[in-house]
C-alpha cells in the first residue's frame, strides 16, 4: 500500500522536524528580534511543511508542484534569514540547521521533479 497521509512524506517529517529546530534556536535569540527576525523565521520555516501538506492533498499535477514550488521558496526565504542570524552573530547552530536545510531542499527538488515527471 501506497503513501496515504502528507505525515508519511519523508519529506514532509524533515520539514517539521526543521520547524521544530528553527523554534529552539530562535528562542535563543535577543529578545528585541520578537517583533522582528523571530516571528518571520518561524512563519518560513512552518511554511515549508504546510505546503507539502496542501500539496499532497492536491489531485492535480501542476497543483501539486504548485505548492511544493512554494515549500520550496519558503525554505530559501528561512536559508536567508539563518545567514543573518549567523553575520548578527545570534546563538545559532548555524552549520547543523543549513545541512538540514540542505537536506530537505534535496528531498523537496527530488519530490518536485517526479510530480513534474507525471505531467510530461
Amino acid at each position: 500500500m501506497g503513501i496515504t497521509l502528507f505525515e508519511q512524506l519523508d519529506v514532509w517529517q524533515k520539514g517539521h522536524d526543521l520547524v521544530l529546530k528553527v523554534d529552539k534556536q530562535s528562542a535563543l535569540f535577543p529578545s528585541e528580534e520578537r517583533y522582528g527576525l523571530i516571528p518571520q523565521m518561524r512563519r518560513a520555516a512552518v511554511s515549508v511543511p504546510a505546503n507539502i501538506a496542501e500539496g499532497f492533498s492536491r489531485r492535480g499535477q501542476q497543483e501539486k508542484f504548485h505548492f511544493y514550488n512554494t515549500a520550496k521558496s519558503s525554505l530559501e526565504e528561512l536559508r536567508c534569514y539563518f545567514i543573518l542570524s549567523r553575520d548578527l552573530e545570534f546563538r545559532i547552530e548555524f552549520n547543523d540547521i543549513m545541512a538540514h536545510a540542505d537536506q530537505t531542499a534535496r528531498m523537496l527538488s527530488g519530490l518536485m521533479r517526479a510530480v513534474q515527471n507525471r505531467t510530461t
